[in-house]
Order: C-alpha cells, then structure tokens, then sequence
C-alpha cells in the first residue's frame, strides 16, 4: 500500500520508519544542547527546558549550576559534584549494608527460609540493591537509559573481570564446576535477551516479564539441583551430606558468623556491668540513636574516623527513620522509644519520598495534606506501642518493623540513587560525554568498588569459592531485575519503553561482556576449573584492553 505524499508515493513502510525516527528524536535530550550556547544564554535555557527539570530528584542541579555559579566557577562545581557522588556513593553503601540487609535477613528468619533460597533471594537483593535501583532510576527517563545499560553491562565486565581476577590473584583455587557452569550459563542467557531487545530498540511488557521471569528460573534451578545433589550425595555416603560443594559455601559462611558474632559477643561481655541496672527511657533513646562507639572510635584507623564524620549526619538521620531489626541480638534491636519515634518518622519519609514527594504534599479535597494525615497516624499507632510495651521484651508482633525498615530503607536507597543518576547526568552534559560511558565507569565502579573489596578479603581468609559465587550470583540478579523491574515499572507511564543505544560504544560494551563470558564458559572448564594467578592476571588485562577501546570509541579514535 502505498501514499500519495506531495505528487509522489512514498511506501508506507518508510513512512512509519521515518515516524519513529522522529518520535526518537523526541526522546532525545534537550539539556545536552545548553553546551552549545553561551554563557548568558545557559540559564534561560535551562529554566525553559523540560528536560533540564529535577524530575526525578530533590535538587535540581542544572540550575544550580548554570544559574547560580558564574562560567569561571564552573571548574570548582565540577569538582565539588564528583565529591558530592562519592558521598552518594558512601551513603547507599550505608543504607544497604547497615539498614536494608538487617532487615532483608530478619525477614528471610521469620519467613524459615533456607540457606540457598534466601541467598538467591533475599540476600541477593540485599547485596545489589544500589544497583538496582540506580537501574530503575535511570530507566525513569528515555534520555538516562544509556546509564542504566552502561552500568549494568559496564558493573558485569568488571565483576566478571577486575573482581574475579583479583581473587584469582590473591587465593588461586579450583571453583565448583556445576553452579560455574550454571551461573554463567543463565548470565549469558541475560545478556543475549538484553542485546536482542538492544538491537530492537524497545523493550514490551513481555519481555520485561521475560526478565523476573528468567530470574525465578534461576531460583528455581539453584533450588532444584541442589536438592538433588544433596540427596545424591547423602545416599552415596549413606549419611550425613560433609563435602559438596553448596554445604562447604554454607558451613564456611555459617563459620564466619559465628566467629564473627562471638568475637563480638565476648568483646561486649567484658564491658557489662557487674550489678544489672534498668536504663531509663530517655538514655535508651540517646544511645540508639548515637552512631559512634567509642571504644571502636579509639581502635580505628584515621582513614576509618574520616569516613565515619562524613556518614555522621546521614547516619543519624538514618537511625531516626529507619527500624532495624537485628535476630541476631538477644532483644532484636528492640529499642522502644526509638521504634515509636520510627512509627511517626518512617511513614512519613515513605510518602515525602515516592515519586520525589508528590504523593506527600497531595492535598485531600485542596485543604488536608497526606503527609499530615500519615503523621497522625503514625502518633496514634505509636502511642499505643508505647503505652503497652516495655523498655526490657519486644513485643511479639516486632518483626513487623523488619518489613517497615525494609520498605523505608529501599525508598530511602530510591532517593540516593535517583540523585547518583540526575549527577551523573549532568556530568555528562557539562563533559559532553555519553550517558553510556559514565554508567560503564563512575557508576559501575561506584557501585562495585564495595563488592570487589569484599570479595577480596573474604578469599584472603580463605575462602575463595564464596567470593567466586557471590560475584556471579549478584551480577544475574542486577541484570536480571534491574532491567526487568526498572523497564516494568516505567511501563506504567509509557506503555512501551524506547531504548536508544549510543552507537558504537553500546555494542563494543555488549560484545565485550558476551566475550568475556564465553571466554570464562570455555577456559576454566579446560583448566579443569582451576583458577590459577595466571588466569587472573588475564582477566584484568581484558578489562584494561576493554576499558581503553571504549574510551577511544567515545572519544572518535574508533568508528564505523
């Protein structure tokens, strides 16, 4: 079928073609051309364009710095935004390690999860939590998607690269073979739906579902084979099952914290007080919310206490919103004029939070604020807590507050990482660099520099194979959900959600993470699974050769 267009027929298939090619060009963002203008003219562009608004975050930081600081002052707010992320950076860090994942594992007891399944689950959750929700902020508008895309692929090669050769490096070791071959199998799987949706160029409703659908595969399967094995094996030995591989992660994971806790528990031991006393309620509350031990403080490294000043007021803040809810303690945590307080403080965040607080300041019938109304409730409900609880037993409904802290913690985790995203952001309008470049480096490394220290250290007090599985088993939950939820939760709005790769660079990323796991999927099998010093110091030069044609791709050196 053909139209009749201006004396000439022009076939409908072009038609449409050149349709969605300027329906792609309106999701392209406007704020990048502010570069372009003068310096007089940036403010008044930024003011008058859509894309420039801090849609998704508190501070609008195009304002900031094209209206508020002079053009010489650019350079000091260049500076001052990089320091600012790795504060951002350090405080999704606390969140996640001090907050979300108490809670996460308070819940995993009280649900009598098993140790596989909360780990492919619960845990897994807990440990990429920035990630994802740095994906799902970044997916929130059609022109950061490149960030969410170059930070999933950029935080893959350099987990599956950096942090795996370096635990080869520290601890050569040989890896169990099955979950290997079964995680990097499901990842390559992850990473070939993705680079088909890539070449589409649009992601539907199925496939986003493919994705959450693809992870519970996952669980399913780690749940399944394990299972089987462990019977295998038990009826093999006629007993108890001592030496596979799954109860040797589990037995060295429940040795850690065990050692840990009673390291802990003796060192508390030698501070009680010989004669037992009740604290008042008022001493109580001062010391829950009091972040610094001092006995820690004078042990610590200066390093540590620097750090430690930088987290003080976000801590705090922290501390007086969010419960946490520790199995581990003999009152679990319960700390009962604080957890009234988080009654009132941590519903409220909730409301003032979501969608950057739109819900929050809602007026019901033009005259009564929600967040008024969620206060009050909160009063009443806390109000009842107190009055009929005590300082010394929690109550019995006090897992509750696990999911209240869980809920609190992830928007609070929301909020942080949609400020990474709108930085990150303007960074690359300022340094005219693509969004892609800056997810596969400053966000990717941001939120994996955590993850490679800590695997690095649980393979220097021996365990290897722990940090090896928690490498690969993160990765497919970031990939997996990060994209999965992040594209379903943005189909709310939009139907169908645009990705637009940023030329070459999108697919010398995606080739790049397909390679090295094909690379991984083929040379350790033919080293009998044994990761030797010389195969790490492999994987990090393939990270160095990756990292430099990305940056000349960005750059122009390398083009089609």
């Amino acid at each position: 079928m053909d139209v009749i267009t201006c004396g000439k027929q022009e076939p409908l298939y072009e038609r449409t073609m050149s349709a969605l090619r300027n329906a792609q060009k309106s999701n392209e963002d406007e704020c990048d051309k502010v570069m372009n203008l003068s310096a007089s003219q940036r403010c008044e562009f930024v003011l008058t364009t859509p894309d420039c608004a801090a849609e998704d975050g508190f501070i609008n930081y195009p304002w900031i710095t094209f209206c508020l600081l002079t053009p010489q002052l650019l350079p000091l707010g260049i500076f001052l935004y990089v320091l600012w992320l790795m504060v951002l950076f350090l405080v999704l860090g606390l969140i996640a390690s001090d907050f979300f994942c108490p809670n996460l594992s308070a819940i995993s007891s009280t649900l009598r999860l098993t140790h596989n399944v909360a780990g492919v689950t619960f845990l897994a959750l807990g440990n990429g939590a920035p990630d994802v929700f740095s994906a799902m902020a970044a997916f929130s508008r059609p022109q950061t998607a490149g960030l969410a895309i170059g930070a999933l692929f950029g935080a893959g090669i350099f987990v599956t690269t950096v942090v795996a050769g370096s635990v080869a490096l520290v601890k050569p070791f040989t890896v169990a073979s099955r979950p290997f071959l079964r995680d990097v199998i499901f990842y390559m799987a992850a990473v070939f739906w993705t680079f088909t949706i890539l070449y589409k160029r649009q992601i539907e409703l199925k496939e986003a579902l493919g994705y959450l659908g693809l992870y519970v595969l996952y669980v399913v399967t780690v749940v399944v084979s394990t299972y089987v094995y462990n019977r295998r094996r038990a009826r093999s030995f006629r007993g108890p099952l001592q030496n596979s591989d799954f109860t040797h992660d589990i037995q060295t994971a429940d040795s850690c914290t065990e050692n840990l806790n009673g390291a802990i528990q003796v060192h508390e031991e030698e501070y009680e007080p010989l004669i037992p006393f009740t604290e008042t309620t008022s001493k109580i509350f001062l010391k829950a919310i009091n972040p610094v031990d001092i006995r820690t403080w004078r042990r610590s490294h200066w390093g540590w206490r620097a750090l430690k000043i930088i987290q003080l007021p976000f801590e705090v803040v922290l501390l007086l919103t969010v419960p946490v809810v520790d199995t581990d303690k003999e009152d679990h945590n319960w700390k009962r004029p604080l957890n009234c307080l988080h009654l009132i403080t941590g519903p409220l965040v909730c409301v003032l939070t979501f969608n950057s607080g739109t819900y929050g300041l809602y007026l019901i019938k033009g005259e009564f604020p929600v967040w008024l109304l969620t206060a009050l409730i909160g009063v009443f409900l806390s109000g009842i807590v107190f009055c009929t609880t005590t300082n010394e037993h929690p109550p019995r409904y006090h897992f509750l507050f696990s999911l209240l802290g869980f809920v609190v913690s992830a928007l609070w985790i929301s909020t942080v990482a949609s400020e990474v995203v709108s930085v990150l952001h303007l960074l690359g309008v300022i340094l005219r660099l693509s969004n892609t470049v800056l997810g596969l480096t400053l966000l990717a490394w941001g939120n994996s520099i955590g993850d490679c220290f800590a695997d690095i250290t649980i393979a220097r007090q021996g365990y290897p194979r722990m940090a090896i599985s928690a490498c690969f088993g993160g990765i497919i939950f970031n990939m997996l959900f990060g994209v999965g939820l992040g594209c379903l939760l943005q189909m709310f709005h939009t139907g169908v959600v645009m990705l637009e790769p940023e030329g070459l660079l999108c697919w010398v990323l995606a080739g790049a993470l397909g390679l090295s796991l094909v690379l991984s999927f083929v040379l350790v099998p033919l080293q009998c699974f044994h990761l030797s010093r010389a195969y790490g110091i492999f994987l990090l030069l393939f990270y160095v050769v990756f990292l430099t044609i990305a940056l000349l791709t960005e750059f122009g050196k390398i083009h089609t």
